[in-house]
């Protein structure tokens, strides 16, 4: 865990190590939510790069009988 300032301006920066962890870009955008008492950031990633992150998902389920019109 890594500690970081608020600024004058209230901006802060992302410790180098979390950005290569994330693989964050300078420019991204970020969501930013406050859940349960704290600030989280979420990287905003485009389509493209999602394509095939489910891959290999087991998609099978039992369907529920159900009386169907």
């Amino acid at each position: 865990m890594s500690a970081v300032t608020i600024s004058p301006k209230f901006q802060v920066v992302i410790p180098k190590e979390i950005r290569e962890v994330m693989h964050l870009k300078s420019g991204q955008k970020v969501e930013v939510i406050c859940y349960d008492n704290r600030i989280q950031l979420i990287p905003i990633r485009p389509m493209k790069e999602l394509q095939g992150f489910l891959k290999g998902m087991d998609t099978s389920f039992v369907r529920e009988k159900k009386n169907r019109l």
